[in-house]
């Protein structure tokens, strides 16, 4: 089980992006216990479909860290991935993927197209799904109550 801690900063990031009318979703890369990167969602302020919280992330940590490999990388994200964050973080070669809240609707690892199940993946991370699960729900709940 990992430290809540890292999970808790995710869930500040998906916290901030809500609050700049974001889909509330923070991501955090932790390598050699320490964090090399941080994001939330950024898709209307970059005018960017891809700017997810967690690809901004693995940007980052690969500017960080010098390396497009993030091999020992663990990566803390509030909502399960969608297929293109679940294959970046596949390219990526993180070593673990730790996520809130499940995605029936649009995930990708333990709902829809499940990524890491397919024959022509080649890196699968370790997965952990359900991390502060509640509270990673609840922040996309009231987000799109409050749009409704």
């Amino acid at each position: 089980m990992p430290p809540p801690s890292f999970m808790q900063l995710a869930l500040d990031q998906a916290r901030a992006a809500g609050a700049r009318g974001e889909v509330p979703v923070g991501c955090v890369i932790v390598h050699d216990g320490a964090v090399v990167a941080a994001a939330g969602n950024r898709t209307l302020a970059d005018r960017d479909p891809t700017a997810h919280a967690e690809l901004l992330a693995i940007r980052q940590a690969a500017a960080v860290l010098g390396s497009e490999r993030l091999t020992g990388c663990d990566l803390y994200v509030t909502l399960e991935p969608c297929a293109m964050c679940a294959a970046a973080i596949s390219f990526a070669r993180i070593r673990r993927l730790y996520f809130a809240a499940a995605d029936p609707k649009g995930g990708a690892v333990e709902n829809g197209a499940r990524f890491y199940s397919q024959p022509t993946c080649h890196h699968r991370p370790e997965v952990y799904g359900g991390i502060n699960e509640s509270e990673g729900a609840a922040l996309l709940k009231e987000f799109f109550a409050a749009r409704r």
